[in-house]
């Protein structure tokens, strides 16, 4: 008789979602216990996620593990697939800890407590479900379930223009996620047999027609949601609008979907057509770190300017994806759990912030540092991890990216050094809009009539757990980068070299003059340049 298993994905991904469906059940008069509740279900799927992981997944296997699939609806040819590797493994986790902090940041959310708490719990199990699914039916489903509650929980609980934020983020996202279906069923309906299954769809041998407009579909559903020059118009609108907690999610986990999508989707099942595409994504990830930069210096509202330097810093992610070594996919995991925890920490400290001076304007506060001092230390650390800082996630992140270009052998010395250079304008740029932030919001004088004394006490307790839970694995990961890449090495490796096999069909193709002038044909045996 075969042993019961536990099916511990199933359990994470649907417990969230379906505890959530108690809150209206619970006798509650003022909120405390929806809050505690929803706390508590946060929490233990972490607990529950950490544990699962660490007993049953092994660093070493490139395979999906955990793997759970069942008959779903099978007249549309829908299975419930499920499992992870070293790619979503970690994004897994990020989410976990996002989002169990971000609950936790909400404690003070009084309005509509049950529909708020509701919705985050079920934005937490679709988080899970967009890394976890593997059959594409059910990713999309699971990346349009994840859409509804952040345009709901924006379009109430968000600032003055909130139903505008709300309304571009739906019709961008929403608009922008069809692609994820027609080139799914493009590719599922390729050959004889029908399937849905990423790892039958990883081994079917598309025409290249086929895997260019499959690979453009995701391209520009990935790119919204990353998101590229210039489908980011959303994102400040968004995050200007958006509560301190749904920002969290927002920038420290939803970015990494469009991450993870094209690594999963557009590199490991469509290797041919992303030799073609690499170079263009090299370049908008130039263009993303650089403009990215540049916009943030020229805000003046805190949230746009921290909105403005996620666009820049996601740009390393594409810039990695395009390396065509395992290096650079390994920068650019990194680089989305870095910026992960990063975000989230100032996002929360740029809530809290406003809890206290009712403005978001930097021109508008000053001299904060005598008043927060916990907030602007805090915060200090926060933006040191986000500038870079050697010690921290974010130098880790960004430097393996750096290396993973410069050490390809892919790409041209031209192509390389001009790479290089544009990002390294746009990495001289963060520190200078980020201390500019700093002394701004904290240090000078305050003309703008915003009456300091009646300002709330300090960080409370609560603000300085939360903050120290997202500062502590970034200075982790800082001093010892194989906590977070040791979960993945083996995976990275095995996706660069898929891809490294495709090249030379690719370039013995004729290639087009962008290519011809940026691509060489280096040993296939070599992946680290």
């Amino acid at each position: 008789m075969d042993t019961f298993q536990i099916p511990w994905l199933t359990v994470t991904i649907l417990f969230p979602l379906i505890a959530s469906l108690a809150i209206p059940f619970i006798p509650d008069k003022d909120g405390k216990t929806v809050r505690w509740y929803a706390l508590g279900v946060g929490l233990s799927n972490f607990v529950l996620i950490v544990y699962s992981f660490w007993k049953n997944y092994d660093f070493r296997n490139t395979d999906f593990q955990l793997v759970e699939t069942y008959s779903w609806i099978p007249q549309l040819g829908l299975n419930w697939a499920v499992g992870i590797d070293g790619i979503s493994m970690p994004l897994i986790v990020l989410s976990g800890l996002i989002s169990s902090l971000a609950l936790l940041a909400a404690w003070k959310i009084d309005r509509k407590p049950r529909l708020f708490y509701f919705l985050m719990l079920v934005l937490y199990s679709a988080q899970i479900g967009v890394f976890a699914a593997q059959d594409l039916l059910l990713f999309f489903l699971m990346w349009e379930l994840e859409l509804v509650p952040v345009y709901i929980l924006i379009s109430i609980w968000g600032g003055q223009k909130r139903l505008y934020a709300a309304t571009k983020f739906i019709l961008y996202t929403a608009l922008a996620s069809i692609f994820i279906l027609v080139a799914a069923l493009g590719m599922a309906f390729w050959g004889d047999n029908v399937t849905f299954n990423m790892t039958e769809l990883g081994m079917k041998q598309f025409p290249l027609a086929l895997e260019v407009f499959a690979y453009a579909g995701f391209l520009i559903a990935f790119g919204v949601k990353l998101p590229i020059f210039p489908l980011h118009t959303w994102l400040p609108d968004a995050h200007s609008e958006a509560p301190a907690p749904v920002s969290m999610i927002l920038a420290g986990v939803l970015l990494k979907m469009g991450g993870y999508g094209l690594i999963r989707m557009n590199m490991e099942m469509l290797p041919h057509a992303h030799v073609k595409f690499a170079p263009l994504l090299a370049v908008l990830g130039v263009v993303n770190v650089v403009y990215g930069a540049f916009t943030a210096f020229g805000q003046t509202n805190l949230k746009r300017r921290l909105a403005s330097s996620s666009i820049s810093h996601m740009g390393f992610v594409l810039i990695g994806i395009a390396a065509f070594t395992d290096l650079g996919i390994n920068g650019a995991v990194l680089q989305m759990v870095s910026h992960g925890l990063i975000a989230a920490a100032l996002f929360f400290l740029c809530g809290s912030t406003y809890d206290r001076t009712h403005t978001l304007m930097m021109d508008e506060m000053g001299g904060l540092a005598k008043q927060m001092p916990k907030i602007f230390a805090l915060f200090t650390v926060a933006s040191m991890a986000s500038l870079a800082l050697p010690g921290m996630s974010g130098f880790v992140g960004e430097l393996t990216v750096f290396l993973g270009v410069a050490t390809s052998d892919v790409y041209s010395s031209p192509f390389k050094i001009v790479t290089i250079f544009l990002t390294a304008v746009g990495l001289i740029m963060t520190p200078i809009y980020l201390l500019s932030m700093l002394r701004v919001v904290f240090y000078g004088k305050n003309d703008s009539g915003v009456v300091l004394e009646k300002f709330q006490a300090d960080a409370k307790p609560r603000e300085i757990f939360i903050t120290v839970c997202l500062l502590i694995p970034i200075i982790a990961i800082g001093l010892y980068p194989k906590l977070a890449t040791n979960t993945y090495d083996v995976k990275t490796t095995e996706i660069a070299t898929k891809v490294r096999s495709a090249l030379p069909v690719i370039v013995q193709q004729q290639p087009s003059f962008f290519q011809a002038n940026v691509l060489v044909s280096p040993p296939i045996g070599n992946i680290d340049g």
